[in-house]
């Protein structure tokens, strides 16, 4: 496959996998996960694509690979139409400032021992040649972008509420003018009067900026309010991606079907029917047949357990399942 034409994505994902080997002891013989299998998507600029699913789905292994931290295993990743999956360490060193991550805990993500000011600085050291003055003019600049003090740059971490300290990540990520941006749960940690000044922020920073963010969340409501594009993972795949309107009001995938339902909402006319599911989460080391989702769904039948479902397009969505048009109707 040849890198795509014009219109050019700001981030392309074609079939990225990432598998890890597995050792079980010394007799048996080594097991393989795939933690990502063929995940595909587009992002443009000033769209969010939100990144849902279990814990153990993957959703974090794929931010890995979009931060070029991890190579993958298979698949193409274009960073503005360039192919940047298997570039050299020197090419990806120049890339990486483009792609940033603003991290779930942010009192873990920064070093307690460097004040605000040294952790803004820092970035701006190692991937630019600007003097030492124009440095702290953009930190300061940054500081209030995200709604801090200048006097906040002499601080240290421990200063500083939760919310303050994910203000400060933020604006550690954003520092370099990245073009893309990865948010892994950055308001779970947070108390829920805070949440929405964070996802507010972040969506001025990306209208501001014309910014690309992959948003992962586990909560479909904060999903609801920043998403354009939803991707649902379950064990590594894609089960179900499209537009936000698409997918939440009409939810085809057994497992969509079940997140959104799962979502707890104060009114009562928010509420929709739940889907039982059977069964446990399958271990990453087994050897699955066919859809990874038919030892638990409610609609599976013989066909599902033989036969893994392709991503195809139903009702305005891509989505990989045999039954798709059948639960549609």
């Amino acid at each position: 496959m040849t890198a795509p034409t014009s219109p050019t994505p700001l981030l392309r994902a074609d079939g990225l996998a990432r598998h890890y080997r597995v050792r079980r002891g010394f007799w048996r013989r080594a097991a393989l996960v795939r933690a990502l299998d063929g995940v595909s998507f587009d992002l443009q600029a000033r769209e969010t694509l939100a990144v849902v699913g279990e814990s153990g789905c993957g959703k974090s292994t794929l931010a890995r690979q979009l931060t070029m931290v991890e190579s993958p295993t298979s698949g193409r990743l274009w960073l503005d139409g360039r192919d940047v999956a298997h570039e050299s360490r020197a090419e990806l060193r120049a890339l990486r400032p483009q792609v940033q991550m603003v991290f779930q805990n942010p009192f873990a993500s920064l070093n307690p021992r460097m004040s605000v000011g040294a952790a803004l600085d820092e970035p701006l050291l190692l991937n630019t040649n600007l003097p030492a003055r124009e440095r702290r003019d953009r930190a300061m600049q940054m500081l209030e972008r995200v709604g801090m003090h200048a006097d906040h740059a002499r601080r240290f971490p421990h200063m500083f509420s939760g919310g303050q300290r994910q203000r400060i990540a933020i604006a550690r990520a954003m520092i370099l003018s990245p073009r893309i941006l990865i948010a892994d749960e950055p308001v779970s940690a947070l108390d829920v009067s805070i949440q929405a000044q964070i996802l507010n922020l972040l969506m001025d920073l990306q209208r501001d900026s014309d910014l690309g963010c992959v948003f992962i969340s586990h909560n479909l409501s904060v999903v609801e309010h920043v998403a354009t594009h939803v991707l649902v993972m379950y064990l590594g795949r894609a089960v179900e991606t499209g537009p936000k309107t698409v997918i939440f009001a009409r939810p085809l995938h057994p497992y969509t079907r079940a997140l959104i339902g799962a979502t707890p909402t104060i009114s009562p006319a928010d509420r929709r029917h739940r889907v039982e599911l059977s069964g446990e989460l399958p271990s990453p080391l087994l050897e699955l047949s066919g859809c990874a989702f038919h030892s638990r769904c409610p609609h599976a039948v013989a066909h599902c357990a033989a036969e893994v479902p392709l991503m195809r397009s139903v009702d305005g969505r891509q989505i990989a399942c045999h039954r798709a048009e059948e639960i549609a109707d």
